[in-house]
């Protein structure tokens, strides 16, 4: 985020970069016009200070320009659409610093080619405008980016928890306990846990949790999982060992204030998974389930049992592990959810390592292919609750090769009925399949697990004869048709 601050910083260095350039001055022509010294002219200009009256008017009268304009936050038709977009809101929700961009950076991009850097970013805040972006889901977007950046492994968080771990003697037995968690809260930071209070407030029913700072209580609601619980605890034990402000207090994130807001709750959701699972025995695990040439579904129902937790905290594990300590990075993880009755689905978490993989979130209201693993295994989980046969997550795998490409992913999906709803969740990990990952993790090889050919909406999918098929190819149907019209004009321009 760049403060008001270094905003004005910027937009002085970059007037005065833009009039010396102009008139053709370097560095030493100008120092010796103002009196002032060469390093000091450069850390103007780069953003770094902001010079005194006495300075800026020795530059103004150097530079032929007022001392008002050198000032102000007005500036030629050239400069000004930069100076506007360096204080817009637009420029302020980016995370630059995440991203290795200082202020100095920017202003250098901003300055080398002005017209097509504010061009840029002018047709991104209008694409913005046009999809209704918000805030919220562009400080989403950011941090999946810097997940991906990083390949989705911590080092520093996976360290951190070890010496945590080694301070405070936790044990090495799985699942780790409940109780052990909650005296850590209130031994080594004075914090109690409440399981009453939230769920006698009819406005806070869909909230998990709320740490009340002032009065070091942490709110869980009732009717969660022993597994959902200790994620809490263990995020809250994040927060108070890595101190990590500014944070989030309530579970589910009201307002992002800021994207450090967003990433510190990330943080803390990852240094409490790495708590219940921990690295090297999560990592040796993992090795032994994928180096059998057969899948199984039970040993993944045995490791959520080993380590107490719910089908996504073990699936965002080992979206950790897999590139960390497979070299596994070309993936993807996604979250949904809907109502198998009403056959509508929705995705409400995705997550792409190494590039945009199939499929992906549509914000266009269409149908997401019912070829999925990711719904067809919540159709499974429905089946059995309705026939009361349900005991815990349906776990299933399936091969998945996007028509029209050479892209195949062997997809791993659970499945479970949310608690307090009619409505399904799944969690899916899709891992490419290249030379690469059928080495580090041999029962991908294994053929009897399905393969179907899947799109990533009905609308847009040339499948014929799908048989699960719920909307029309709409968009299939105006390329052919447009096609047609280009056909028909070749044909009529060569008679």
């Amino acid at each position: 985020m760049i403060t008001d601050n270094e905003s004005i910083k910027l937009i002085f260095g970059l007037k005065l970069k833009t009039l010396r350039q102009q008139q053709g001055l370097n560095f030493q022509q100008l120092a010796k016009a103002t009196d002032i010294a060469v390093s000091y002219l450069h850390d103007i200009e780069s953003g770094k200070k902001f010079p005194k009256a006495d300075k800026i008017i020795a530059i103004a009268k150097a530079l032929k320009v007022d001392y008002d304009y050198m000032v102000s936050l007005t500036a030629t038709k050239r400069l000004q659409p930069i100076i506007d977009l360096l204080n817009s809101d637009f420029m302020n929700v980016i995370p630059w610093e995440h991203f290795g961009l200082t202020p100095a950076a920017i202003l250098e991009l901003f300055a080398n080619t002005p017209d097509k850097v504010t061009a840029f970013i002018s047709t991104l805040l209008k694409l913005s405008r046009n999809v209704q972006m918000s805030k919220e889901y562009f400080y989403t977007s950011a941090l999946r980016s810097y997940q991906d950046l990083h390949d989705n492994y911590f080092d520093e968080l996976e360290v951190a928890n070890k010496e945590f771990r080694q301070k405070f003697k936790i044990k090495e037995s799985f699942p780790v306990s409940l109780d052990v968690l909650e005296n850590l809260l209130k031994k080594q930071y004075g914090i109690v846990v409440d399981r009453k209070q939230l769920a006698m407030k009819e406005a806070l029913q869909e909230l998990r949790s709320f740490y009340a700072e002032n009065r070091k209580i942490l709110y869980v609601n009732k009717g969660l999982s022993s597994a959902q619980e200790k994620f809490l605890l263990g995020r809250e034990l994040a927060f108070q060992f890595l101190l990590l402000h500014p944070r989030s207090f309530e579970t589910i994130l009201l307002n992002s204030a800021s994207f450090e807001v967003l990433l510190n709750n990330f943080k803390a959701s990852y240094f409490s998974s790495a708590l219940l699972m921990p690295e090297d025995v999560f990592t040796e695990d993992i090795k032994q389930i994928t180096a059998t040439p057969k899948w199984n579904d039970k040993v993944w129902i045995d490791l959520i049992n080993k380590y107490d937790v719910t089908p996504e905290m073990l699936m965002q594990r080992i979206m950790n592990v897999l590139p960390g300590h497979f070299g596994i990075d070309q993936l993807f993880f996604l979250r949904m959810s809907g109502s198998v009755d009403a056959d509508f689905f929705d995705m409400t978490k995705e997550l792409h390592l190494s590039q945009l993989h199939s499929p992906y979130a549509n914000t266009l209201n269409e149908h997401y292919c019912r070829r999925w693993i990711a719904i067809q295994t919540m159709k499974d989980a429905y089946d059995k609750v309705r026939k009361k046969i349900y005991r815990h997550p349906v776990v299933h795998a399936q091969t998945s090769q996007y028509w029209q490409t050479h892209n195949r992913y062997f997809c791993i999906t659970f499945a479970k009925p949310q608690s307090k709803t009619n409505k399904f969740t799944s969690v899916t990990i899709g891992i490419l399949i290249d030379a690469k990952s059928i080495q580090s993790l041999p029962f991908i090889n294994d053929h009897t697990v399905p393969v179907k050919t899947v799109h990533t909406t009905c609308e847009r999918c040339g499948i014929l004869d799908c048989k699960e098929r719920v909307a029309e190819p709409i968009f299939i149907e105006k390329e052919q048709h447009k096609l047609s019209v280009i056909t028909a004009l070749k044909e009529l321009n060569a008679s």
